[in-house]
């Protein structure tokens, strides 16, 4: 009984695992193919080892570079001393330890934050347009949309002159409505579909409500 015991291993005594979601089983697998002399029958280990890694990860087999990304997880778990021919180029310990340059993040600042990116791409997109009806036609669709942001921010009532000030202002001067004669729509217009949708959920609220009062009694 204490020799059972003494044979018994234990993590802690064990080699780290370069690759801990693989199992030691995997990881003893290659072992056994680096100390492998005869290459034609490392390569046929290493082929059989790599099955083995797949079937471990069935959901990812229609990935794009599935089979590639085994073979270098293949290398990196042998610390790279696996001297097989892989069908795809062989990663450096070099390469796999150089830092990802860091990534450029967009940095966009509206000044008015309520009208939201996407208002500035369409006022943009709508100055590239040659003149004409359509061209007219979206300006005051993307005017009518900064009016129904604006009233959702605020609250409250606000006048024409103001959005044509701000579309004047992110237009880079582009787009003067300033002196035109088109009017927008009526604030009430453009919010009541806010306001029946908030009708709507306190009716349902109620109806929530009153069942469970049923329930009760």
């Amino acid at each position: 009984m204490i020799q059972e015991v003494a044979q018994i291993e234990y993590n802690t005594e064990r080699p780290k695992l370069i690759i801990p979601e693989y199992g030691r089983h995997i990881q003893k697998m290659v072992d056994h193919a680096i100390a492998i002399e005869n290459k034609e029958e490392r390569n046929k280990i290493a082929k059989g080892i790599i099955a083995v890694m797949g079937n471990l990860n069935p959901h990812l087999r229609d990935v794009p570079d599935f089979q590639p990304m085994l073979w270098d997880q293949l290398f990196i778990i042998s610390d790279f001393k696996l001297d097989v021919d892989s069908p795809y180029p062989v990663p450096s310990r070099e390469e796999l330890m150089e830092r990802p340059e860091p990534m450029e993040y967009p940095q966009n600042h509206p000044k008015y934050r309520f009208y939201g990116n996407n208002i500035k791409r369409m006022i943009d997109v709508a100055s590239s347009w040659e003149e004409g009806d359509k061209k007219e036609g979206l300006i005051l669709t993307i005017a009518n949309h900064m009016k129904k942001c604006f009233l959702n921010w605020n609250k409250d009532t606000v006048e024409d002159d103001v959005i044509f000030a701000h579309l004047f202002e992110l237009s880079n001067g582009k787009i003067n409505l300033k002196n035109s004669d088109e009017d927008l729509s009526d604030a009430s217009n453009l919010l009541k579909n806010k306001k029946r949708f908030n009708t709507n959920n306190s009716s349902k609220k109620s109806y929530k409500s009153s069942n469970r009062n049923r329930k009760r009694h």
